[in-house]
């Protein structure tokens, strides 16, 4: 479970930073709390953030699941393809929205293998005690 527990923390690392980055723009581009629109560089960043909000909320249980129904070392390979995929949707987003999707197939692509993965292998694992 090491494995999966490295891919959350920095999972969790990389969603800090994305939550840092909203509050320097907050103050570069004058948009105080509580708003959360103004400035379009902004809002990007902050999209960013609330986005990779969304996306931990599949990706942290099923990073568990995975590592305990599938394999404890191979779960670094959906994992890092994640990390990858939110850095590659962030850098994206903030800079052309318009080319976001490419890091958001691979994150999703992750998270979706992984959960259907782990269901299938649940699924045997009931069918072969019952």
């Amino acid at each position: 479970m090491e494995m999966a527990i490295a891919i959350i923390l920095l999972a969790l690392i990389q969603y800090m930073i994305f939550s840092a980055r909203v509050g320097w723009a907050r103050g570069k581009y004058g948009v105080s709390a509580p708003k959360t629109t103004g400035d379009e560089t902004f809002e990007r960043i902050y999209r960013v953030q609330i986005n990779t909000l969304e996306q931990l909320i599949i990706f942290i249980p099923a990073t568990v699941a995975f590592s305990i129904y599938v394999h404890n070392f191979w779960v670094w390979v959906p994992g890092v393809a994640f990390l990858v995929g939110r850095l590659w949707f962030a850098r994206c987003y903030e800079h052309a929205p318009e080319k976001r999707a490419p890091g958001m197939v691979l994150g999703f692509l992750a998270n979706a293998i992984m959960v259907l993965w782990s269901l299938v292998m649940i699924s045997i694992a009931l069918l072969n005690h019952g």
